[in-house]
């Protein structure tokens, strides 16, 4: 297994809606994928800036290219993402889960 990790910053002022779009739209988009297995949104609000980190897990590179395309470790964003992200990081870090447990 894979997990696919993602981070991007938002001015605080925008992360709750910031944070609302993941849900409504990245979220299933990530769920449609064949060998996706799990999506997870991480948040830290600092004073003025919200760091967000999606950790996916996946069964394979074929699953993430799937999602991603040919470029297994650039960044996927949506056009939505211009109105929220103060950047646009060009590449996500992938790790090979050596360790994983889940109650359901």
């Amino acid at each position: 297994m894979i997990s696919r990790i993602w981070h991007g910053t938002t001015p605080r002022s925008k992360a709750d809606a910031y944070a609302a779009f993941l849900e409504r739209r990245a979220i299933p988009d990530y769920r449609s994928i064949s060998g996706n297995r799990s999506v997870a949104v991480l948040r830290r609000d600092e004073a003025e800036v919200t760091h967000f980190m999606t950790v996916t897990h996946w069964d394979s590179e074929e699953s993430i290219r799937a999602f991603a395309g040919d470029e297994l470790l650039k960044a996927k964003y949506y056009a939505e993402d211009r109105d929220y992200l103060l950047e646009f990081e060009p590449q996500v870090r992938h790790y090979v889960v050596s360790a994983f447990e889940s109650s359901g």
